[in-house]
């Protein structure tokens, strides 16, 4: 942080200096706070692999979602709009949060099954496929116009992710596929939470999703064979570091958020690819090199692209004063 008196011996002569300044220091440790929760989310995707031999990936989602109530209570609790308003607890477009809910519930199950089949790196790498179809489905549900440039960058990405599953080949398996219908489920639930009235506090909106994915997520458990018993003490306790890892990840990306624009923080999510393939290789003994090259490769351009299409777009409405 800038020691005060440092802010203060700008003075009005120079007020654009300390405000550029701050923003900058806000970015920097927004993007900061995003890396720890890419981390994070990685140390979950790590023990719900470890624990997928002994528990279904439905048993896995449903004890990942009761932990993910707390966090979504406490970024609620911490959501100075929602305290301005009264702390309302309903909302209209309840029915939303159902369908957004509901996608989150499957696309957790989908994760959570190809990371018990494949590895670890493989499976993380195609979920950040969710960026383009992000791009793709805001054509239809958002009415919004996308240029040839976001299409080609989508084509791109796509392209990429044909060349991991390599559909036809003696390596193509239908387990390849269940990370791509995750991200189509991830993206969708993002893309529909850009519908909710603008009055409405996103922790409150999410508080709705994450009570309605932990109710499906039991109810998925229960229809699929219930809950198995717990083998050890050690697994009750992975089980809980799966939850608080979620959770806090969770957090950080609520707190790296409000910090800075998610223009700043979308190029740096990538990071989570190397991370992921690191942990693969150091717990799994995992080195899917040959599967993810160039394939990977072609993902990351393809959304750094929209990335960078998005930030030329959006700054000439920040300036025209069209966007807060």
């Amino acid at each position: 942080m800038i020691p005060r008196n440092t802010l203060d011996r700008t003075g009005p002569s120079h007020p654009q200096q300390g405000n550029k300044s701050k923003t900058t220091e806000n970015a920097v440790l927004g993007i900061l706070i995003s890396i720890a929760a890419l981390l994070l989310f990685d140390l979950m995707g790590l023990i719900i692999k470890y624990l997928s031999p002994r528990y279904s990936a439905s048993e896995l989602s449903a004890y990942r979602n009761l932990f993910g109530i707390v966090p979504s209570v406490i970024a609620l609790w911490m959501s100075a709009a929602w305290r301005r308003g009264g702390r309302p607890m309903r909302i209209r477009q309840w029915r939303l949060a159902l369908l957004r809910g509901v996608a989150v519930t499957f696309a957790q199950l989908m994760f959570y099954l190809s990371l018990g089949i494949m590895a670890f790196a493989t499976a993380t790498t195609i979920s950040y496929t969710t960026a383009l179809f992000t791009t793709a489905l805001a054509v239809p549900i958002l009415r919004e116009r996308v240029g040839w440039a976001r299409w080609v960058a989508v084509a791109i990405g796509f392209v990429g992710v044909i060349m991991i599953l390599r559909p036809g080949s003696d390596a193509f398996t239908w387990a390849l596929v269940l990370p791509v219908g995750a991200s189509f489920l991830y993206a969708l639930s993002g893309v529909t939470a850009r519908l909710i009235d603008a009055e409405v506090p996103t922790p409150l909106f999410n508080l709705y999703s994450s009570i309605v994915a932990a109710a499906g997520a039991f109810t998925l458990a229960m229809s699929l064979g219930g809950f198995t018993p717990l083998d050890s003490l050690m697994d009750l306790g992975f089980i809980i570091l799966m939850g608080l890892f979620g959770g806090s990840a969770v957090l950080c990306l609520v707190v790296a958020y409000r910090m800075t624009e998610p223009s700043n923080l979308a190029p740096f999510s990538y990071f989570g690819i190397p991370i992921a393939f690191l942990l693969g290789w150091v717990f799994f003994d995992e080195a899917p090199v040959q599967d993810l090259w160039p394939g990977a490769l072609l993902i990351v351009i393809g959304g750094l692209m929209i990335v960078y299409r998005e930030r030329r777009t959006r700054r000439p409405r920040l300036r025209s004063g069209k966007l807060d």
